[in-house]
């Protein structure tokens, strides 16, 4: 393995399977568990890179499918790769592709050979094999690649599910023989495979097997929280996170609220990812130590308290709740930028507990679980606002 990328396992929690550890890449270390802003399109949206990293952002996500779109992976490279585009200088992770396959089904056929989409900005086909997938992430220059994946629709459906994580299998062989024959790690970039199967055990297990006797830099878990029930969720993710190597950083993709964190996080996932954040703040909900807000609420107009008395994010410690309010009734643009920073640096903070419960601080991760959620996942109105917030 190149010394550009090695996970480092720090420490383990007495109570779970949770860990604390560093992933290493050649763009600096990112401490787990840790949560990854998505920025698509080479851009976490709203957000100044000087921002990320002030709310605590290590690394940070965009997509392939959409910069194949645009501007394409070729312009990309002359503007000197995501790096650069981006103006950020820590480590940074691709998705394939594959979340595309499932989440835009009536624009995709998929062949034994790969996938033709047709394209969301022009209607023209786009065409995706295992192979061209390595090559436009090669490209795009991010310290992490994702193979070529495909997620199954239904993950109880048991035909489909098998037959997708099939097709999984051999994309990956193909992904790893084209990345291999490019250089591998000493290129500078990693590879992590994706291990699918549904929500069958005995596929998820079958499906670690195969991922991992590539023996990559890291694997993800995919297929996850794309319709079934939290309990399914949570079972699925917990069978399948012990069977992953211990020495390997272990990804949950496309997962992102409190109580998905502590279930994964107990089960000893290091790495996540979700538009929750960001999301959220763009329609005008915050997380906050309290509870869910809207900030939108006519009972806010003239608040001048903070958001969160908890948070030391800008928009808590320099803006007060009302003026919130008004940027984002007016849908002045500052308003979810505002918005965005307080929810990522929610989750950042919440990370950073995660971190130190897993080693005995605030009582240890049952009891931080047990305290965040009681919290965070009530509706904070303006009656509970004043109750809370005023003492």
């Amino acid at each position: 393995m190149s010394d550009g990328f090695h996970y480092e396992l720090r420490a383990r929690c007495t109570t779970s399977r949770a860990r604390l550890g560093t992933f290493h890449t050649p763009h600096g270390p990112v401490e787990t568990p840790a949560f990854m802003p998505v920025g698509t399109r080479a851009t976490v949206k709203g957000v100044l890179p000087r921002d990320l990293r002030e709310v605590g952002a290590r690394m940070i996500l965009a997509n392939t499918y959409h910069l194949h779109l645009r501007p394409g992976e070729e312009v990309v490279r002359e503007l000197g790769g995501l790096h650069a585009m981006m103006a950020w200088d820590g480590p940074i992770l691709t998705d394939s592709g594959g979340y595309q396959v499932f989440s835009m089904s009536e624009l995709r056929s998929i062949d034994a050979d790969g996938v033709t989409f047709k394209s969301v900005v022009d209607g023209s086909h786009v065409r995706f094999t295992p192979e061209r997938v390595v090559d436009i992430q090669r490209a795009l220059g991010a310290d992490v690649m994702m193979a070529f994946d495909h997620c199954p629709s239904v993950p109880t459906d048991r035909r489909e599910v098998s037959a997708a994580t099939d097709t999984t299998h051999r994309w990956l062989e193909r992904c790893v023989r084209r990345y291999r024959a490019a250089g591998g790690e000493a290129a500078g970039q990693a590879l992590f495979g994706i291990v699918q199967g549904g929500a069958f055990e005995d596929l998820r297990a079958a499906s670690v097997d195969a991922v991992c006797a590539h023996d990559l830099v890291g694997y993800a878990i995919g297929g996850v929280s794309v319709g079934e029930a939290e309990d399914l969720i949570r079972s699925t993710v917990a069978c399948t996170t012990h069977r992953l190597p211990e020495d390997k950083p272990r990804y949950l993709m496309g997962v992102g609220t409190p109580r998905d964190f502590f279930d994964a996080v107990e089960s000893g996932i290091d790495l996540f990812d979700c538009v929750t954040p960001t999301r959220n703040a763009r329609n005008h909900t915050a997380f906050t130590s309290w509870g869910k807000v809207n900030v939108r609420n006519q009972g806010f107009l003239r608040d001048r308290g903070p958001l969160d008395p908890e948070c030391d994010c800008v928009a808590c410690t320099r803006y007060g709740l009302g003026t919130l309010r008004h940027l984002c009734t007016t849908r002045e643009m500052l308003g979810g930028m505002l918005l965005s920073l307080h929810n990522l640096r929610f989750f950042h903070r919440l990370m950073e507990r995660v971190r130190g419960a897993i080693v005995g601080e605030e009582g240890g991760l049952e009891a931080l679980r047990g305290k965040v959620l009681e919290r965070s996942e009530r509706r904070v109105g303006v009656d509970e606002r004043v109750e809370v917030w005023r003492g």
